[in-house]
C-alpha cells in the first residue's frame, strides 16, 4: 500500500496544490485507512511494517484517479488487483487534470521527488487537455517529452498511455474516437522518444464495441435515481466508470504492459488470464476477485 502527503521531500516550502475537495482527504493524511465489506467482514490480525517496493506512479486524470465515491471507479485504482506482492501501485492522478496543471499543482514535483531508479511512471492525460483553454497540441507534445526526461533522469521508465475512449457511437455502432488529435500525439511521441506505450484507446475501442451501444451502459455511469444513497437525480455519464467498466480497463492496461514487454511483466500475478478486449467479461455474472494474500519475497 502507498501512503502520501502532500509535502514535496527535500523541500519543506512546497506542497502538493490541493483542490478544495482533496483537503482532508484520505488519499493526503499520510495515514493507512483500512475498509472491511462484504456479509461478514472479519479480520483475524494485522502487522504493518514499512518497506520499499518497486512503485508504478500513475499521473493523469479522472479515468485513472482513485475515485473515493461509488459508484465511480477508474482504471487506476484497480490496476493492484493484477499484480503480485513485490510491486505497489502510487495512483497520483486527480480529477480535473490537464498535463500542464498536473505541473502547475507540483503533482509532477511530488512524484520526481519520490520516484527512484527501477520505478515507473504511467502517463495518460488528453480529456481535459482538449477542451477549452485546455492545453493547446504543441505544448501537450512539449510536455510529453519533458515528463519522459525527468523520469528518465531519475532512473525510471516512463510508459505512454493513450486516453481511454468515450462512449461515443456513431450510427454504424463504431466509437468516435473523440480525442483525437492528442491520442495521435501520444502514440507519435512514444514512437520518436522510444518510450513503451499502452495504447489503451485502441484497446477500449474494441472493448466498448464489442459490448454494444446499450451493453456498455453498464460499464459507464448510467443509473436512474435513488439507486444509490442521496442520489435523487439519474446520472448518464459517457466518461466516468463503475466498477465494472474500469475492471475492465484495467485489464486492457495489464494487456498493454505485456505487449509492451516491460519488465513489470513478471509482477503479473500469472493466476490471471490474458485479457482480449474484443472478449469482454459478463456484465451480468461480474464480480471482483479476491486479492492474493501470499507474499512473494524476491531474491
Amino acid at each position: 500500500m502507498n501512503v502520501r502527503v502532500p509535502q514535496i521531500a527535500g523541500d519543506t516550502n512546497q506542497t502538493v496544490k490541493l483542490k478544495p475537495r482533496e483537503v482532508n482527504n484520505l488519499d493526503w493524511d499520510g495515514k493507512l485507512t483500512l475498509e472491511f465489506s462484504g456479509d461478514r467482514p472479519s479480520i483475524h490480525s494485522l502487522s504493518i511494517e514499512p518497506i520499499k517496493e518497486t512503485t508504478i506512479f500513475l499521473a493523469g486524470d479522472s479515468t485513472v484517479v482513485d475515485q473515493d465515491v461509488e459508484p465511480w471507479a477508474a482504471w487506476g485504482q484497480m490496476l493492484p488487483r493484477f499484480l503480485n506482492p513485490g510491486v505497489l501501485v502510487a495512483n497520483h492522478a486527480e480529477s480535473g487534470e490537464t498535463i500542464r496543471s498536473f505541473v502547475d499543482e507540483q503533482r509532477l514535483a511530488k512524484i520526481l521527488s519520490l520516484i527512484q531508479p527501477g520505478d515507473y511512471l504511467l502517463i495518460q492525460f488528453g480529456h481535459n487537455d482538449q477542451k477549452p483553454n485546455g492545453v493547446p497540441l504543441d505544448i501537450y507534445r512539449t510536455l510529453l517529452i519533458d515528463y519522459i526526461g525527468k523520469t528518465r533522469a531519475k532512473g525510471a521508465t516512463p510508459v505512454l498511455v493513450t486516453s481511454v475512449n468515450r462512449r461515443t457511437f456513431d450510427s454504424d455502432e463504431r466509437i468516435i474516437n473523440s480525442l483525437l488529435p492528442y491520442t495521435e500525439a501520444v502514440r507519435e511521441t512514444a514512437a520518436s522518444q522510444h518510450v513503451a506505450l499502452i495504447d489503451l484507446n485502441a484497446m477500449s475501442k474494441t472493448l466498448f464495441e464489442a459490448m454494444g451501444p446499450e451493453a456498455s451502459m453498464k460499464a459507464f455511469m448510467h443509473y436512474p435515481a435513488n439507486v444509490y444513497p442521496n442520489q435523487t437525480e439519474p446520472i448518464s455519464d459517457d466518461t466516468h466508470f463503475n466498477s465494472y467498466g474500469a475492471y475492465e480497463l484495467a485489464r486492457c492496461v495489464v494487456r498493454g504492459i505485456r505487449n509492451a514487454k516491460l519488465p513489470l511483466t513478471e509482477f503479473l500475478n500469472e493466476k490471471i488470464a490474458d485479457f482480449d478486449p474484443s472478449i469482454p467479461d459478463s456484465q451480468p455474472y461480474f464480480h471482483l476477485l479476491p486479492p492474493p494474500f501470499r507474499r512473494k519475497r524476491r531474491m
